[in-house]
């Protein structure tokens, strides 16, 4: 009667959870699948796909703009994700440790997030205009003014700004989470015994917090390669396509050039490096629960 109870049981949760597995399978699974099948099609407007097999792969490893929108791609998301975790970190110990007026600063820290991607950088473009920006008018005298619209690498640190701007919200609550979950004992026992705050931070601190570290770099890469909208409201990739990332590379393809193909098999190509350079946080992430355990 038990083991009869124990598979009713299973297949009730079975028959609970299937409704989200069709969701999930609707909403990822065959949109997936099919921008899969179409990377092997040659396929435009007005046109039956006609399978090529890969040949559209080939003509994107053969493309020097792929490798050249897929470099400022790669460049840019590592900049910009330890740019967020050096910040956010900072950040979330600053409020671990108490500071006046808490709950204020976190609605500001959090503010970013409730902005639209097109609004900021609108704002962005405004304050760093090259003639007529206000935050250009205060950093030229330093030198530190972004020529953005001529200068293919300024452009670039223009949209990893943007993109620590308004992305740095989501990797500062994950590392201030983790920080508040540590428990104080520990750090009372640390005072106790004579450590300074910086010592507490390099022994205690950061090695506690190394997982939430890896979790949170390894979800802004993921997000990091659908660099997009920073670059396209900006400089749209150029000047001379020098600015390109390869969401930009993608848009191109498919909605200018009509090679609906291409596009596809450069999605895919996409997924593969977000997965490559994801894997090296996953297999540290793992060999730091590991020794843990």
């Amino acid at each position: 009667m038990a083991q009869r109870s124990i598979l009713l049981g299973g297949r009730g949760a079975t028959v609970l959870i299937a409704p989200s597995w069709l969701l999930l399978g609707l909403i990822i699974v065959l949109p997936a699948g099919y921008v899969f099948w179409l990377s092997f099609e040659q396929s435009s407007f007005g046109q039956s796909p006609r399978f090529v097999g890969l040949a559209n792969y080939v003509a994107i490893l053969n493309d020097p703009y792929f490798w050249r929108a897929l470099r400022n791609t790669t460049v840019v998301v590592l900049a910009v994700v330890a740019a967020e975790i050096v910040i956010g970190l900072g950040i979330a110990v600053l409020f671990a440790s108490g500071i006046p007026a808490r709950p204020i600063w976190l609605a500001v820290m959090l503010a970013p997030y409730a902005v639209s991607e097109v609004a900021a950088v609108v704002m962005w473009r405004f304050l760093l205009d090259p003639e007529t920006g206000p935050l250009t008018h205060f950093l030229e005298p330093m030198g530190l003014a972004l020529d953005w619209a001529v200068v293919p690498a300024h452009g670039l640190v223009l949209a990893g700004i943007l993109s620590i701007w308004l992305h740095l919200p989501f990797t500062f609550v994950i590392l201030y989470a983790a920080r508040l979950a540590l428990p104080g004992q520990i750090y009372e026992a640390a005072k106790v015994d004579g450590a300074s705050g910086l010592q507490q931070f390099r022994q205690l601190t950061l090695p506690l917090l190394r997982p939430a570290i890896l979790v949170a770099m390894l979800f802004r890469t993921i997000t990091g390669f659908r660099l997009f909208s920073e670059v396209w409201l900006t400089t749209q990739g150029g000047p001379a396509r020098a600015t390109e990332v390869a969401a930009i590379y993608l848009y191109l393809e498919g909605f200018r050039y009509d090679s609906f193909g291409v596009a596809a098999a450069t999605g895919w190509m996409m997924v593969l490096a977000a997965f490559l350079v994801s894997l090296l946080y996953v297999r540290r992430l793992y060999k730091d629960m590991a020794d843990a355990g």
